[in-house]
């Protein structure tokens, strides 16, 4: 008997866990689809399929439920974004470094469109932005660093510059890829991953010319 008494706070515990899951995705979902200031805690209990009055006792609001979701996502990107300072990509060929790097970045913000809408959106509230700023700061100096190693001879701003230029390069191209049919994803992905080809093919090349 106490040993199930004692099991009894954890599996609601993990029931609690997992209805957190279900209403943050939901949340994820609507938030994608409508924008930030349109999306209603109403909406999403609708779309997690559960009353108003349940979505209440895991989060008093819908900046709550953003919060949650910007936090999730600052975990995910800062993963990817140490990928940049991994020293076996710095050894593969130009075009499939940015593939490693640039399909599993893509891919995250396609299967989680909330992303660039908490943290790029019109109507983005300043204090998500404060969460995304360090995150962009770290993806400029991560570019930055990985050009010096690939391109030594250009110069420090130059190579800061370019590290801005690409990395809203990447961003510009969020909104095609969210929006893309499951069908031209890998084509759009491809293209995407050639103008940054392209680009970086030209950093790499003028700082090696005489």
């Amino acid at each position: 008997m106490a040993q199930q008494a004692a099991a009894a706070p954890k599996r609601r515990q993990a029931r609690g866990e997992r209805r957190i899951e279900e209403l943050l995705d939901a949340a994820g979902q609507v938030f994608a689809e409508s924008g930030y200031s349109a999306t209603t805690t109403n909406a999403i209990a609708a779309r997690a399929g559960v009353s108003p009055g349940t979505l209440y006792q895991y989060f008093p609001n819908k900046d709550a439920m953003a919060d949650a979701l910007a936090g999730r996502f600052a975990v995910e990107l800062a993963r990817q974004q140490a990928l940049l300072a991994q020293p076996d990509l710095l050894a593969l060929p130009l075009d499939q470094l940015l593939s490693r790097l640039l399909r599993p970045m893509l891919r995250f913000q396609r299967e989680n469109p909330a992303c660039p809408v908490l943290f790029l959106g019109p109507d983005t509230p300043q204090r998500l932005a404060d969460v995304h700023a360090p995150l962009h700061a770290a993806m400029l100096a991560g570019v930055a660093d990985l050009l010096g190693t690939l391109a030594p001879r250009l110069p420090e701003a130059d190579r800061n510059r370019a590290a801005e230029v690409a990395v809203h390069l990447f961003k510009g191209s969020l909104p095609l890829i969210v929006a893309a049919s499951p069908e031209e994803l890998p084509a759009l992905e491809d293209e995407v991953i050639r103008a940054l080809l392209a680009y970086f093919s030209a950093l790499v090349g003028s700082s090696t010319s005489p």
